[in-house]
């Protein structure tokens, strides 16, 4: 019996689209269900009943919540192809505290940049920055976080490029400019089919964030 696979999502959210990329990696074939974070679904909230949060993964009708848990759990099931963790334990533990690292930064600094003004934007510029040049360094002359090859840190942080048009316009600054570096790897990663169509145009993302200003009486 072929695997049922289902992932209930919303298209902006980059925790979702590590799913994405993590099952088309895998050659995986799912059923994808868009969210309205408003009026959650009844199995979203049967899924995922203590955070009532998007991504769920449903794999034979059992749920894995919590975007890097799942992907973890993506990478274990469909063993057999692109692995995406290294079988070193410290390697491993390795790429979970950075991906650990990208889950306590991006989301809040992201949302700073485009939440805010004045001194408390321009301190959301600075720490953003800070942290790609951090992340940069990780990465350091490898082609991906993972080596050689695209592996399970790439997968975590790759989606939130596209918001960096997002965070670039409303913070009046450029990524690539300040850390070609990172941008060069941005585009390696977009290169690959499982990441391109997995994650949305940026100018669409811009152009739901300013819809989000407007609901939030942001101008």
């Amino acid at each position: 019996m072929a695997d049922q696979v289902v992932l209930l999502g919303f298209w902006p959210s980059p925790f979702g689209m590590r799913l994405r990329i993590a099952l088309a990696e895998k050659g995986v074939q799912y059923e994808y269900k868009d969210e309205d974070l408003r009026n959650k679904s009844p199995l979203l909230l049967q899924s995922n009943p203590v955070h009532k949060k998007i991504p769920v993964l449903i794999h034979n009708g059992k749920a894995v919540s919590e975007s890097l848990i799942a992907v973890q759990y993506i990478d274990e099931v469909w063993k057999d192809k692109a692995p995406l963790l290294p079988s070193d334990p410290h390697l491993r533990a390795h790429a979970r505290f950075w991906a650990d690292y990208v889950d306590k930064k991006m989301p809040e600094i992201g949302r700073k940049v485009w939440t805010t003004k004045g001194e408390e934007l321009d301190a959301a510029k600075k720490e953003f920055l800070e942290c790609i040049s951090v992340l940069e360094g990780e990465l350091g002359d490898k082609p991906y976080f993972g080596g050689k090859t695209f592996g399970f840190l790439d997968v975590a942080l790759i989606p939130f490029s596209s918001w960096f048009s997002v965070y670039e316009k409303f913070g009046n600054f450029s990524v690539e400019a300040e850390h070609p570096k990172f941008i060069a790897w941005v585009k390696r990663c977009l290169e690959k089919e499982s990441v391109s169509k997995s994650i949305p145009d940026q100018q669409k993302v811009y152009d739901f964030v300013l819809e989000m200003r407007k609901k939030l009486g942001i101008e």
